[in-house]
């Protein structure tokens, strides 16, 4: 086995199918989505206040609990090992007691409840008849009670793609965690405003076979979410996580995907890596390593170094810093093997050592396989080779901290050589941008969740269901065809089917004589560039946008005004369309008091008509600004470019 084999292995392009097929690549995606509601979800606080600031801080500890049947969860376990310091920072505006586990929960929050069940029926799924809350466990700090409360809501949909369907397992409802503000060392640091916020969770089956399919069902999953108008928009608040596994692998997570562009090539790039760790172990194998042969030595380094030229170890000596070694049998050669583009398995390795051990200070770990070069390199690995009796086949890798932490490094880098003898670690990994991942957790187990005695269960009656799928809305791709139909520009299509004003649309549409196009672009186009300048159009309801839509099928407002009108009603919700005309000044002109207007510009350049066409047209345009800015909304564009026209050619 070639080392440049597995490294070539990632430039292979990402649509080559036949290549996945080979692999078995199977792909799955939990997509959690923030629901749109007033309160939180097991109590009474806003939900959707995010801040920068906080009132207070609470400093806690993690530890597991045996699950029912009297056993850890590993991934429990494993974060114990870490020995975290959880430091919450709080703001009076957005947590109170429940959040904090100093009290019990509320019942849950039936517009929550009623979201989930929405996006459950959209997907076919079939509601179950109660809903009983269990405690997920969470280790990491990032929710204060230690496990999150979720239950299932519905089960056994499906959602049709690219001429196939894709199996729905579950849609959940459960709350979302904390945000993460720093994690250094053994003390990590959250936020909790985002703590307790509705989450609907929809998981499917594992039917995706390339990269590109895992992408377009997170993007048709999204598209379907969104038309119920009901889910939170914008940053932090969707993220995925994609469940990757080949023939011969295991199901490894990609943890809090942001962005559907990262999703293929972080697929590409786990499909090879389970890849190049299954001809990891073959080699392994080939050498005679098993889990019953691996064998290590641990020796302390600390005087090796004691006088190193290396600045990062030297630095660590002059800190008290404990360095410590592993040497293990066999391997050498095998830490520079490529497990992702640019990451070999020694980085790999140094991935679990950070998390677990909680390493973090730069070289993370040091290998004889690429021992870095310096002045008195040679010494110094001279007197490794004798402090292991290091054989040729051998290989050391080198940590330093304190003393307890590099004692937990040394055992870990064991157990991810004994991992790599068995194949591909069940783990949970942290995307980046670039496409690759990196270790974060391992893959927690069944162990992991119990029912949750504090909250009774809740009856789904049948009249709940059947309220609810009255006001399910149509699937968007539906909706798009028919808005194409109806004359909808196609560049903004897919946006108005998917607008939470969607229904508004079509209700405008029916009732009013203005045309699906204007409709559709005064609504979606203006409206977003309003609100990328700051402009909360999201203030302005149903009924006041109905009555601005009214007033211009009646002639009281022109297209040109619509940008003043919407920004005044935004920043003035309480006044109706009539006032806010009024305000600006925007009450419509007579056709007589625009040819006067008209008569009275032309009358300021008597002698710049001009006898040539192009010299005509020029004019025109010339006039026909000066009018505009005199007019400011208050009279149709169009009719006034006719009008200015015919009456220069009368003059």
């Amino acid at each position: 086995m070639k080392d440049t084999e597995s490294g070539a292995l990632h430039n292979l392009k990402n649509n080559e199918t036949k290549t996945y097929e080979e692999l078995g690549l199977k792909a799955g995606v939990e997509i959690h989505q923030q629901l749109l509601t007033d309160r939180k979800l097991f109590c009474r606080c806003p939900a959707g206040i995010y801040t920068e600031d906080h009132d207070g801080e609470v400093l806690r500890h993690m530890r597991p609990t045996l699950s029912e049947l009297g056993e850890y969860d590993g991934t429990a376990l494993m974060e114990f090992k870490t020995k975290k310091q959880v430091l919450y920072l709080l703001h009076r505006d957005s947590v109170c007691t429940y959040e904090m586990d100093d009290t019990p929960p509320f019942l849950v929050n039936q517009q929550a409840l009623d979201i989930a069940i929405e996006i459950a029926l959209l997907l076919g799924c079939t509601i179950i008849d109660e809903m009983h809350v269990a405690r997920k466990q969470y280790l990491d700090g990032s929710i204060p009670t230690g496990f999150q409360r979720t239950a299932i809501v519905g089960v056994g949909g499906s959602l049709p793609y690219n001429g196939r369907t894709i199996g729905i397992r579950q849609v959940n409802l459960e709350e979302d965690a904390c945000r993460e503000v720093n994690d250094c060392g053994h003390t990590i640091t959250f936020r909790t405003d985002r703590l307790g916020m509705p989450l609907g969770e929809v998981i499917t089956e594992a039917e995706m076979h390339t990269p590109e399919d895992v992408a377009g069902v997170i993007e048709q999953l999204g598209r379907l979410m969104r038309v119920t108008g009901k889910i939170r928009r914008g940053i932090g608040s969707v993220r995925q996580d994609v469940n990757v596994s080949i023939t011969g692998g295991t199901r490894v997570e990609i943890k809090g995907v942001p962005q559907i562009p990262w999703v293929a090539p972080l697929v590409h790039n786990e499909a090879w890596r389970q890849k190049a760790l299954l001809e990891l172990r073959e080699e392994l194998r080939r050498r005679g390593i098993s889990s019953g042969t691996l064998r290590y030595e641990i020796h302390k380094l600390s005087e090796v170094f004691r006088q190193s030229r290396y600045p990062p170890l030297r630095k660590a000596v002059e800190n008290g810093e404990t360095i410590r070694g592993i040497k293990i049998c066999g391997i050498r050669g095998l830490l520079n093997f490529p497990v992702q583009p640019g990451i070999t398995f020694a980085d790999e390795i140094a991935g679990r050592v950070r998390v677990i051990a909680c390493l973090d200070t730069p070289p993370i770990l040091i290998n004889t396989d690429d021992f870095p070069k310096y002045d008195g390199q040679e010494r110094e690995l001279t007197a490794i080779r004798e402090t292991f009796h290091l054989g040729i086949p051998d290989a050391v890798l080198i940590c330093h901290g304190s003393d307890r932490d590099t004692n937990t490094a040394v055992d870990e880098i064991r157990l991810r050589i004994a991992d790599a003898i068995e194949g591909v670690p069940n783990e949970t990994r942290q995307a980046f941008s670039n496409g690759t991942t990196d270790f974060e957790r391992i893959l927690p187990g069944p162990d992991r969740m119990y029912p949750d005695t504090d909250h009774p269960p809740v009856k789904i009656t049948e009249y709940r269901v059947r309220r609810i799928l009255r006001r399910v809305p149509e699937k968007p791709w539906v909706r798009g065809d028919s808005y194409l139909r109806m004359g909808v520009s196609e560049h903004i299509v897919k946006e108005v089917a998917e607008s939470p004003r969607a229904t508004f649309f079509d209700r405008a549409v029916r009732d009013l004589d203005l045309g699906s196009k204007l409709i559709a672009e005064l609504l979606v186009g203006k409206m977003k560039a309003l609100r990328r300048s700051g402009i909360p159009v999201e203030a302005i309801t149903d009924e006041k946008l109905f009555d601005f839509f009214s007033e211009m099928a009646r002639g009281g407002v022109y297209r040109e005004g619509s940008e003043s009108i919407l920004t005044t009603m935004a920043w003035n919700p309480d006044l109706s369309v009539k006032e806010i005309l009024e305000k600006l000044d925007m009450t419509p002109w007579s056709e007589e008091a625009f040819r006067d207007l008209v008569a009275d510009v032309l009358s300021r350049h008597p002698d710049e008509g001009g006898k040539n066409p192009c010299s005509h047209d020029k004019f025109v345009r010339i006039v026909m600004g000066e009018v505009m800015r005199e007019v400011r909304g208050r009279f149709s564009g169009r009719g006034a470019a006719d009008l200015v026209r015919e009456i220069m050619e009368e003059e």
